[in-house]
């Protein structure tokens, strides 16, 4: 398996993210049970987005969990639910949100994926931009179903290799 995972050095950060996603659910009346924990930790510790098959491996490898993909899709739905991961759509990958932490609402999100070394930097972008966006879709006889935006990218590291 390709090496997908950074090494977290100061691994009591990630403990406190998966902690304030415990206690959010539990505001929400649901639970983040252990197996979600490991998966959104999983997510927590990339670089780049994953697809549930690599977030078996990346059970199996770290905790030593052997979960069904179809589980860890369930579980994935349940962290995407509580607004704790984000789909990519295009790829059919998930990213750990970059706000779980804050108590405040954000702008729409949108995705910067870096084409060659594809990582993923979640930003905001204002709700009128995409209100001006979604009167242009309308405009032509769409609608617009979600304004998230996936944008291919070369990242500051791939720019710097290059040169």
């Amino acid at each position: 398996m390709e090496n997908i995972f950074f090494e977290i050095t100061n691994m009591k950060e990630v403990s406190q993210i998966i902690d304030h996603a415990e206690q959010h659910c539990k505001e929400h009346g649901s639970r983040l049970t252990l197996k979600r924990k490991q998966v959104l930790s999983g997510l927590l510790q990339s670089e780049k987005a994953l697809s549930a098959y690599e977030l078996v491996d990346y059970c199996k490898t770290v905790f030593g969990e052997n979960i069904p993909a179809m589980s860890v899709y369930r579980i994935l739905k349940f962290l995407q639910d509580e607004h704790l991961v984000h789909k990519l759509n295009l790829a059919n990958k998930y990213v750990a949100c970059s706000h779980i932490t804050c108590d405040h609402a954000h702008e729409v999100a949108q995705f910067l994926i870096c084409g060659q070394c594809q990582r993923v930097k979640e930003i905001n972008i204002g709700k009128s931009m995409v209100n001006q966006l979604k009167h242009s879709v309308e405009e032509v006889g769409f609608r617009l179903l979600s304004p998230q935006l996936e944008m291919n990218c070369v990242c500051k590291s791939c720019i710097s290799s290059a040169a």
